[in-house]
């Protein structure tokens, strides 16, 4: 290909096409387990995190409900993935070879909220909340202040972690905060800096955002083996989650998170007829089986 402006401007349409083709197929789960949040600066504040109201028979004035307010907050961070071609290679009408690299780029931009999101899940064990607690904790504060009692969304355990999860509620488990989409960007202009002194072009894409953790009551963490009784203990565990107020949360321990090694195990608990010993698994059907492979707590 001559190296010409009009030559490079229908190869960085191509490209680009490319990049947007394949962030469009790819198909990301963090929208299953987290709750977009457009962030409009550097870093969001979630005081509201945890505050949870009731209705009440209105008899007399209104009562006003004094919410806590946390001082918890998201920093947005910027994320780039560049590659680099020399300027021999588009030349010599090898740019074709290079199509998928950038369709790469594009599905790397679609899943890397994933990265983000369930990474952060991953860490919940050793990353504070809202409360100042680790996300998945024996020990999380519920109550009015002076009469707190400490509540666990964790079962324990030491082998490989599982997660049930509320999908249900507007506020998912965790939080992903999205400052700017990704961009594709290209630098191939002949007095770029890199086509001038290295002799090749530049494609990268970029974007701006972070992952948090959303309210810890709506997972619930076990390191225990997968069984029938470990799943039925945490569910139950789970849904009887009371707010600050002593109203039931209305816990739906709807999905059943875990890593490929524990898909057997999980579908064993939730869709087998009968159990080992021949007794009906009553524990059927209550949660959807999701295997994420970024899970590997």
């Amino acid at each position: 290909m001559q190296i010409n402006h009009s030559n490079l401007a229908i190869l960085n349409q191509a490209f680009s096409g490319a990049f947007r083709g394949a962030l469009a197929q790819a198909a990301p789960m963090w929208s299953q387990a987290a709750t977009l949040v457009p962030s409009t600066t550097a870093e969001t504040k979630y005081a509201w995190l945890g505050q949870i109201t009731r209705f009440r028979e209105w008899i007399g004035e209104r009562q006003i409900q004094n919410l806590v307010l946390h001082d918890y907050a998201i920093k947005n961070k910027t994320f780039e993935n560049t590659v680099a071609v020399g300027r021999e290679e588009i030349e010599d009408d090898q740019y074709g070879v290079y199509t998928p690299v950038i369709q790469q780029l594009g599905q790397d931009a679609a899943l890397h909220p994933d990265e983000l999101v369930f990474g952060l899940l991953n860490a919940g064990f050793s990353t504070p909340c809202y409360d100042g607690q680790y996300f998945f904790d024996t020990d999380h504060p519920v109550g009015a202040p002076g009469a707190q009692a400490s509540v666990s969304n964790f079962q324990g355990g030491a082998g490989t972690a599982w997660f049930l999860l509320d999908t249900s509620k507007v506020i998912k488990p965790v939080l992903y905060q999205k400052r700017r989409d990704y961009a594709f960007t290209a630098k191939t202009s002949l007095t770029d800096e890199n086509v001038f002194s290295r002799n090749e072009f530049i494609w990268g894409a970029d974007g701006r955002g972070n992952a948090g953790l959303g309210l810890w009551q709506l997972a619930y963490a076990s390191k225990e083996a997968l069984t029938v009784q470990s799943y039925a203990d945490a569910r139950a565990a789970h849904q009887s989650l009371r707010g600050d107020n002593g109203k039931p949360l209305v816990i739906q321990s709807k999905e059943l998170w875990v890593p490929p090694n524990l898909e057997q195990a999980a579908l064993e608990v939730v869709q087998a007829e009968r159990l080992a010993g021949g007794a009906t698994n009553v524990m059927r059907g209550l949660s959807k089986v999701v295997v994420c492979s970024w899970l590997t707590a």
